[in-house]
């Protein structure tokens, strides 16, 4: 490509100037993305050949992610990311003010079916409740704000799940716990499940984190479609009416995709 003399430079507008990206950063994030993604971490080769890159580069770039902290070696001489990736996306997350873009939606949640209302985010393979509107009804549920529950039991985490199912369906894979008789146990079940949830916008959860306990979720997504957070409604079978399912689902589907809408505009 010829470059740009400095008068021709001056005439061109920005918006059409070559963005000029720094190789190594580049190729840094590239090794810290590959390793965020992988459960039990790739050696030297692996990521050289998967990301086309030469293992003295591959090396080099791992030893700097490794002194910065973002990186760690194990006894088997592959490499894994730390958690402190996890905590500057957290910290992005945090950033987002979901709570504030969230509210309007749980309000209106709350008012529309006077259960309990909860908006979590993803934490490993868990979620953790971070908002919360109280039931009004005489039997309820309850989950405290900071308390967590596991990604594949509940609808909020089941929603985001199936909308990041692609890179966490490796890491979920022997980590299905049983909690009830009707948790997700197998990858079989958990894939039938996925696509039930895609095809209907939202999760339900039938108790299979705690007896009796149904929940209803919806992933908050980012533009590119990455589930950040979830909006879930938490009902006790007994207040359950017999249209509920299709109802409560409809309406947090609806008020997930209307932050997930705030979000984008923020």
């Amino acid at each position: 490509m010829k470059a740009l003399s400095l008068k021709e430079k001056a005439s061109t507008p920005k918006a059409e100037r070559p963005v000029r990206v720094d190789s190594t950063l580049s190729k840094g994030l590239q090794v810290l993305e590959a390793l965020a993604k992988s459960r039990s971490g790739k050696g030297v080769t692996e990521l050289s050949r998967e990301l086309d890159l030469t293992k003295s580069n591959t090396f080099r770039l791992l030893q700097t992610l490794t002194v910065l902290g973002y990186v760690r070696s194990t006894k088997s001489k592959s490499y894994i990311a730390t958690l402190k990736t996890w905590q500057v996306g957290r910290a992005v997350v945090e950033n987002l003010n979901l709570r504030e873009l969230a509210a309007p939606e749980m309000q209106m949640l709350s008012k529309e079916t006077r259960e309990a209302i909860y908006l979590a985010v993803p934490e490993n393979l868990s979620v953790v409740y971070i908002d919360k509107i109280e039931s009004v009804q005489p039997i309820r549920s309850w989950n405290p704000i900071g308390g967590s529950a596991p990604i594949h039991c509940v609808a909020t985490g089941k929603a985001i799940l199936a909308a990041n199912y692609d890179s966490l369906r490796d890491q979920i894979t022997g980590n299905l716990t049983r909690y009830t008789d009707r948790s997700i146990t197998t990858n079989k079940a958990l894939d039938a499940d996925v696509a039930a949830t895609l095809k209907r916008g939202y999760a339900i959860d039938t108790g299979e984190y705690r007896d009796r306990i149904y929940s209803f979720g919806a992933a908050i997504c980012l533009p590119d479609g990455e589930a950040i957070a979830a909006l879930g409604v938490s009902v006790p079978d007994v207040n359950l009416p017999d249209d509920g399912e299709k109802v409560i689902g409809e309406l947090v589907k609806s008020a997930a995709h209307n932050v997930s809408l705030r979000l984008a505009r923020s």
